[in-house]
């Protein structure tokens, strides 16, 4: 299982040139399709889980527990998301029922085709949208730089660094910081994120309850 540490930050139109500048490598660019999942009482967002399909194949994001813990540090860490990567599909199965605390057991043969889960356990689509990504790294820090524009008219970059669970989270940290700073990026606010702007113009209510729990 891997953690993602990640920084989004708003992309201008000097952010082309500035990825050159610092010696970025553009390695591809890619079209995104994500459907995110929860039951209609969001029992998975409001504890900050985010259920993904993407390409076909299933993702949930966790928060680390220093996050969960609110530990942030300083304020460089209090830019940052830190979510575990869970790609197992039993695991995932397993996670969300605790969650959600079904009575009913599920059958489910943990295939990425059978997705009767889903309705067993009362799970619905929330979200759906593409994203064109051009990615770059910094190959000598283990860095990679997402250039983001999604279907609804939203543009964001993100910085991110995996690291395996139990990792140096401090150091991913650190090197983001570095390439924030390489960038020239400034300010001490937390850049929304695509799922942020997406449920804020189409799903006000659900957006409403993530930021009354602190989520968003």
């Amino acid at each position: 299982m891997s953690v993602e540490v990640e920084r989004k930050f708003l992309c201008n139109a000097d952010t082309l040139k500035k990825l050159e500048e610092i010696g970025a490598v553009c390695v591809g660019q890619q079209q995104i399709h994500d459907q995110y999942f929860d039951t209609p009482e969001f029992h998975l967002t409001l504890r900050d889980m985010w259920l993904r399909k993407r390409k076909g194949c299933w993702e949930l994001k966790c928060p680390t527990a220093e996050a969960q813990s609110g530990k942030q540090g300083e304020a460089a860490a209090s830019l940052c998301t830190r979510y575990k990567e869970i790609t197992s599909l039993p695991e995932i199965h397993l996670r969300v029922k605790e969650v959600i605390k079904q009575d009913r057991e599920s059958e489910a043969g943990f295939s990425q085709e059978d997705e009767s889960w889903l309705s067993k356990l009362d799970l619905v689509c929330f979200a759906e949208f593409t994203t064109a990504r051009c990615s770059f790294t910094l190959k000598e820090e283990g860095v990679q730089i997402d250039l983001d524009q999604a279907d609804f008219g939203y543009h964001v970059g993100e910085i991110e660094v995996l690291i395996s669970e139990g990792g140096d989270e401090q150091a991913a940290l650190e090197k983001i910081r570095k390439t924030a700073e390489k960038l020239g990026l400034t300010g001490d606010q937390r850049v929304k994120g695509k799922m942020d702007v997406y449920l804020k113009r189409n799903h006000p209510e659900h957006y409403a309850k993530l930021l009354s729990e602190h989520i968003l």
